[in-house]
């Protein structure tokens, strides 16, 4: 018998390649996050940031030619963290959010579970 990894928390995802969306998804099961709500366009994500449990949120910049920025007010009003994923390097992030953290994609397994966990200690610090 197996012992199976108790979740370490839930992570809202928001992301419009449904390709790229799925590998995530199993990149934090593989970290053993949940992943608590998935989106891949603004208006679903706007309605998840604001019904859905999560601990922390992964949010992809431009969903589908519209920024995030909404989507990112909802969480942070929250008070949850957050993490930019882009192809665009920082300076693609909104104006506001230049401070928080993002990951380049394509982003590997590692660098992945060290975002999140740097992320989820600044809030609890």
């Amino acid at each position: 018998m197996t012992a199976t990894r108790p979740p370490r928390g839930s992570v809202f995802l928001v992301e419009d390649e449904v390709m790229i969306r799925m590998m995530v998804a199993d990149m934090l099961e593989e970290l053993g996050y949940t992943v608590a709500a998935e989106a891949g366009e603004i208006n679903e994500a706007i309605r998840l940031a604001q019904s859905t449990y999560y601990d922390l949120a992964i949010l992809d910049v431009n969903v589908n030619g519209k920024v995030i920025s909404p989507v990112a007010d909802l969480v942070r009003a929250r008070n949850r963290p957050f993490i930019f994923a882009t192809g665009y390097g920082a300076s693609g992030l909104p104006e506001e959010y230049r401070d928080r953290p993002s990951l380049q994609k394509p982003f590997q397994l590692e660098t992945l579970g060290k975002a999140i966990e740097s992320a989820l200690r600044n809030t609890q610090a």
